[in-house]
């Protein structure tokens, strides 16, 4: 009845050990987030679910601040698509058709693709890019 006692007493002590070792293996992140509007949701929506958020007040700014928490290195949430920005550079003509276009959003945007956009009797150059 003793060994089996201490069986289960070393058991225990290894699955607590090793719970512990997890834990620190497992670092927190800490991500600001500006303003504390929608804290919460930006905080879940950038990190993922088992993200967490806290908003206060810091000594160096006097405003409340959002602050997220999250695992590094967890690949619960994929990476956020990067943002798309639109700009311009002209008008498409003859001249200057789709592949000009294309060519001048390239030149002027890094990472931009144009295309032409004709609204009534112009056809603007419209140009996308990474943001």
């Amino acid at each position: 009845m003793a060994r089996m006692t201490l069986r289960v007493f070393i058991v225990n002590l290894l699955i607590i050990f090793t719970s512990v070792v997890d834990q620190a293996r497992a670092k927190t992140c800490i991500d600001g987030l500006g303003t504390c509007e929608n804290c919460d949701e930006r905080c879940k929506a950038k990190h993922g679910p088992s993200s967490e958020s806290n908003c206060g007040i810091s000594t160096e700014v006097p405003l409340p601040l959002c602050t997220c928490y999250y695992q590094c290195g967890s690949s619960s949430s994929p990476p956020p698509s990067p943002k798309k920005c639109n700009g311009g550079v002209g008008i498409c003509s003859q001249r200057c058709p789709e592949k000009c276009c294309d060519m001048n959003c390239a030149q002027k945007y890094n990472g931009g693709h144009g295309f032409c956009n004709t609204l009534g009797t112009f056809s603007l150059c419209q140009c996308e890019y990474p943001c």
